[in-house]
C-alpha cells in the first residue's frame, strides 16, 4: 500500500477548503467581536442581550487586565466545581438510563480540569463512565465556554496591541457571550445537523442489546453524541463521546463525516488569523501569521507521511494498518494526527501509539512547539503572538534597535512575561514526565517498555500541558497518580500562559504608538515569516531534543536496524 494521487487530492482539498474559508469566517468573526452588525444579528442579538440582562452584565463596561483575569479565573473555578459535582453525583441524577455509578474524586478532578482548560484529555471511556446528563450539562457546556474563553483572551491581547494609551481590554463577560452566541452555537448547530445526516447518533435511548456474527452478546451505546462532536471539533476540544473517539462508527461513520470533522479541527482557529489582521488594521499581518502556521503544518505533515510510508525494516513492509481505522486508511489517519495536534484539538481517528516512531514523534513536536500551528480557537493565536513578540525582540537586538511590534515598543517587562508564557508548559512537560518515569506508580501504567514506553509518558504530559488532549492510547492513566498529575499539568498549561498574555496586553495597551520609519523592522514580510518559524523551532528543539532522542528518535533508529 503506497501513497497515491487520491491521497494527495484529499490533502490538497482539505487544506484548500481551510484556506478559502479563513477570510470568509474571519470577516464574519471580526464583525462579531467588534460589536458590528452581521447577517445573523437579527436572530442572535436578542439572545446575546437577553444574556446580559439575565446576568447583570453591562455591555459597554471595560476591564483592565487584572479585572479581566480575575473574572476569567472565577468563571473557570465555578466550571471545575460544577463538572466535578456532576460526575461524583451522577448516580442520583436523571438522564442516566444505564445506571452508571459515580466517578472517583481523582477522575472527577482530572476530567473537570481537562474540559475547563479546553484540553479534553480523557482517562475514561465515555459510554461506560458518564451519564447523558454529565456529558451534556458538564462536558458539552464546557466545550462551548472553554473555547469561548480562548477567544476572549485572544481578543483582549489583540486589543492590547491595537489600542494606545488606555487601560481597558474589553469585557470578559461580553467576549465570552459573543463568542458563544454568534460563533460557536450557530456553526455547531449546522455541523451537528450534517453529522446526524451522515449517521452520527443523537438520542436519549438506553443502550441496545445485539448479537455479533459469532453469536456473542453486545451492547450498542447510544446518546446525544452529534451535538457534542460538532462543538468538540469546532471548539478545538476533542473529547470523544465514546471511548474510541472519532474512530468509533457512531462518532464518525462515513468518509464524508471524516472530511467534515477534519476540516472543522482547524477552521475557526485558522480564521482567527484574519480576525487579528482586521482588528489591528492590517490584514497583511494576519496573513503573515496564517502563512507561518500553514507552512509549519505542511512541513510536519510531509515528514509524518514520509515516515509512515517508509518501508519498515522490522516488519518488512510499509504503511501498516495496525491501530488505524480500515474505513479511512493510512493517509487519513496521518492527516488527522497532524491536524489534531496542530490545532490543539486532541480528537483521534486512529491510535497514535500505532503510528511509526517518527510520525508519533511529529505529533508530539506539534504540541511541544506551544500549540501555535493554528492551535486552539483563540489560544493558538495568543500563543503565536508570544513568539511574535519574542522574534521581534531578538531581531531588534540583531540590528541594534529598540524592538517594536505594530508601533509598540517591546521592553524588558514584556519579554520577561513572554518567557514565562513560553517556558511554563515546557518546564511542566519535562518535570512531570521525569517524575512519572522515576516513580513506581508512573511506571506501572506503561503499556510498553524501552523508548516507546518513554514516548507514552512524554506524550501524555505534552498533551496535557499543551492543552491538546490526544493520547498514545497505550498508557493506563485512570489512577490517582496520573489523574492528579496530568490534571495539574493541564491547569498549569492553560492559566500559566493566560496570565502572562493578559499582563502583556495591559502593558501594551498603555503605550503610545511609534510611527513607522526607515529603520523599522517589518513584520508583514516573507523574511519575518522565516525568522518567526526559525525561532519557534529553535526554542522547541533546544528544549525537547534530548527527551525526543531517548523516545521516538531512538525507537526509529532501532526500527530501521530491524530491532
Amino acid at each position: 500500500m503506497g501513497f497515491n494521487s487520491a491521497d494527495l487530492i484529499q490533502i490538497i482539498l482539505t487544506l484548500g477548503v481551510v484556506a478559502v474559508a479563513t477570510p470568509i469566517l474571519g470577516s464574519y468573526m471580526a464583525r462579531v467581536f467588534q460589536g458590528e452588525k452581521t447577517w445573523l444579528s437579527s436572530l442572535l442579538r436578542p439572545l446575546e442581550s437577553g444574556t446580559y440582562r439575565l446576568t447583570g452584565v453591562r455591555e459597554n463596561d471595560e476591564m483592565d487586565w487584572k479585572e479581566y483575569f480575575l473574572s476569567l479565573m472565577f468563571f473557570n473555578l465555578i466550571g471545575i466545581v460544577v463538572v466535578m459535582l456532576l460526575q461524583m453525583l451522577q448516580a442520583a441524577l436523571p438522564l442516566n438510563p444505564q445506571g452508571l455509578p459515580n466517578t472517583s474524586w481523582h477522575l472527577a478532578f482530572n476530567t473537570a480540569a481537562s474540559f475547563v482548560t479546553n484540553t479534553n484529555w480523557q482517562a475514561y471511556s465515555g459510554e461506560s463512565t458518564l451519564s447523558y446528563l454529565t456529558q451534556m450539562l458538564g462536558l458539552c457546556v464546557q466545550n462551548f465556554v472553554s473555547a469561548a474563553t480562548g477567544f476572549a483572551v485572544f481578543l483582549a491581547f489583540t486589543r492590547g496591541i491595537a489600542r494606545k494609551q488606555v487601560t481597558g481590554l474589553g469585557n470578559f463577560w461580553v467576549d465570552l457571550t459573543r463568542s458563544t452566541v454568534h460563533v460557536l452555537l450557530p456553526f455547531s448547530l449546522v455541523l451537528a445537523l450534517f453529522l446526524v445526516g451522515e449517521g452520527v447518533v443523537q438520542n436519549f435511548s438506553a443502550y441496545v442489546p445485539a448479537k455479533t456474527i459469532e453469536g456473542a452478546e453486545q451492547l450498542l451505546p447510544q446518546g446525544p453524541a452529534a451535538s457534542q462532536i460538532a462543538i468538540k471539533q469546532l471548539g478545538s476540544n476533542g473529547g470523544g463521546f465514546f471511548g474510541l473517539n472519532s474512530a468509533h462508527p457512531y462518532e464518525n461513520p462515513t468518509p464524508w463525516s471524516n472530511f467534515l470533522e477534519m476540516i472543522s479541527l482547524i477552521l475557526l482557529a485558522s480564521a482567527c488569523t484574519y480576525v487579528f489582521g482586521a482588528m489591528v488594521g492590517s490584514k497583511r499581518q494576519g496573513w503573515v501569521l496564517f502563512a507561518a502556521m500553514m507552512s509549519m503544518m505542511v512541513v510536519m505533515l510531509s515528514l509524518s507521511l514520509w515516515s509512515e510510508y517508509t518501508p519498515n525494516a522490522t516488519i518488512g513492509q510499509t504503511a501498516l494498518m495496525e491501530g488505524k481505522e480500515t474505513r479511512f486508511g493510512v493517509t487519513n489517519s496521518v492527516l488527522w494526527s497532524v491536524l489534531t495536534t496542530s490545532a490543539s484539538n486532541g480528537s483521534v481517528n486512529a491510535m497514535h501509539s500505532s503510528l511509526s516512531p517518527l510520525s508519533g514523534g511529529i505529533a508530539m513536536v506539534n504540541m511541544m512547539l506551544g500549540e501555535v500551528i493554528f492551535g486552539g480557537v483563540g489560544a493558538g493565536m495568543y500563543g503565536m503572538l508570544l513568539f511574535v513578540i519574542l522574534t521581534v525582540f531578538i531581531s531588534g537586538l540583531m540590528v541594534g534597535r529598540t524592538p517594536e511590534y505594530l508601533g509598540k515598543k517591546i521592553e524588558a517587562k514584556e519579554i520577561i512575561w513572554v518567557v514565562v508564557g513560553v517556558l511554563a508548559p515546557c518546564v511542566t512537560i519535562l518535570i512531570f514526565s521525569a517524575v512519572a518515569v522515576a516513580h513506581p506508580m508512573g511506571l506501572a501504567g506503561l503499556g510498553h517498555q524501552g523508548p516507546h514506553g518513554l514516548s507514552e509518558v512524554l506524550y501524555a504530559f505534552t498533551s496535557a500541558a499543551a492543552n491538546n488532549g490526544s493520547a498514545f492510547g497505550s498508557l493506563t492513566v485512570n489512577t490517582p497518580f496520573y489523574n492528579v498529575l496530568i490534571g495539574t499539568a493541564m491547569l498549569i498549561g492553560r492559566f500559566a500562559i493566560i496570565l502572562p498574555v493578559l499582563v502583556i496586553a495591559g502593558s501594551l495597551a498603555g503605550k503610545k504608538t511609534s510611527p513607522t520609519g526607515l529603520g523599522t523592522f517589518r513584520t508583514d514580510s516573507i523574511l519575518f515569516v522565516v525568522i518567526l518559524i526559525a525561532v519557534i523551532f529553535i526554542v522547541g528543539s533546544l528544549t525537547f531534543f534530548p527527551a525526543l532522542s531517548l523516545g521516538p528518535i531512538l525507537e526509529h533508529l532501532l526500527m530501521m536496524r530491524g530491532q
